[in-house]
């Protein structure tokens, strides 16, 4: 069997399991397992693989088969031009997260940021990394994704403190940034999840309550104390939520709160400053 065979048995593996992007996949999977540019294969698709890439390979695309997310297969994913090593334990850093990133690293020269919510620690990461912060600091109920987050922040050389808290429980001393990309998906939108959400990543960190906002409104409920007057607070959302987390804000003493659209139009991150 030459190598492009072997493609296109990956591709064709996934396309009859119903995967978007089958060949995209396959050609992901490969590249990640043989260590692969597709400059390096182009030049000799003919060559033939062994029993053990045969086997190794298969293995791989019998995952990405049963609905298990290429980046939990890979063990990483690209967020904000950093690499994160990621696992069952974190959510998966997604793009549009990138867009709540860039606005608060706009308002972080200076400040102390609060990540609440971290996970893979991508969101304070990424502001340690480009943002001129005076501190940066990350919690998390789960210690399991602390420990991912720590590493990546070794990996990426940058210095946060992380905070094992359920919400505001162990969080000390004041702030004038609270970003957060909570979980805030709803009952019945859990059950609308792609198999490749629901079946593996974290519903400890998915899971917002009945109507999602559960997290909006403990952290808002508590903040008393914890974000300096003039300080800012930035949440990511789902796309039909920016009403109701706005007048969560202004009933806890928000004002000048915005709305930010993500790149398909939909409403994305909600922001505003504390009285």
């Amino acid at each position: 069997m030459t190598i492009k065979e072997l493609l296109d048995m990956g591709a064709d593996t996934l396309n009859k399991a119903g995967i978007n992007e089958s060949r995209l996949d396959a050609w992901y999977l490969l590249s990640y397992y043989m260590n692969m540019t597709r400059n390096e294969y182009y030049k000799n698709p003919g060559r033939t693989v062994t029993d053990d890439e045969i086997n190794g390979y298969g293995r791989l695309i019998a995952e990405r088969e049963k609905r298990k997310p290429l980046q939990y297969i890979t063990g990483e994913q690209e967020f904000m031009g950093l690499t994160f090593k990621v696992n069952n334990n974190v959510l998966i850093p997604r793009q549009d997260t990138e867009m709540l990133t860039e606005l608060v690293i706009k308002h972080a020269e200076g400040k102390r940021v609060l990540d609440m919510c971290t996970g893979s620690g991508c969101i304070a990461i990424s502001i340690a990394k480009y943002a001129k912060a005076l501190s940066v600091t990350a919690s998390d109920v789960s210690r399991k994704a602390l420990s991912i987050a720590g590493k990546n922040a070794k990996d990426n050389d940058v210095k946060v403190e992380f905070i094992e808290s359920n919400i505001w429980d162990n969080i000390d001393g004041q702030y004038d940034i609270l970003v957060s990309n909570p979980p805030y998906i709803a009952s019945d939108e859990m059950k609308r999840l792609m198999p490749e959400v629901r079946l593996n990543e974290p519903h400890l960190a998915l899971y917002g309550g009945s109507d999602g906002l559960d997290f909006y409104a403990d952290i808002l409920k508590n903040i008393s104390g914890k974000i300096v007057k003039g300080g800012k607070v930035f949440f990511e959302i789902g796309c039909s939520q920016a009403g109701r987390v706005s007048d969560l804000l202004e009933k806890y003493g928000f004002k000048d709160i915005k709305t930010e659209k993500d790149l398909a139009g939909l409403d994305r991150v909600v922001w505003g400053s504390l009285v």
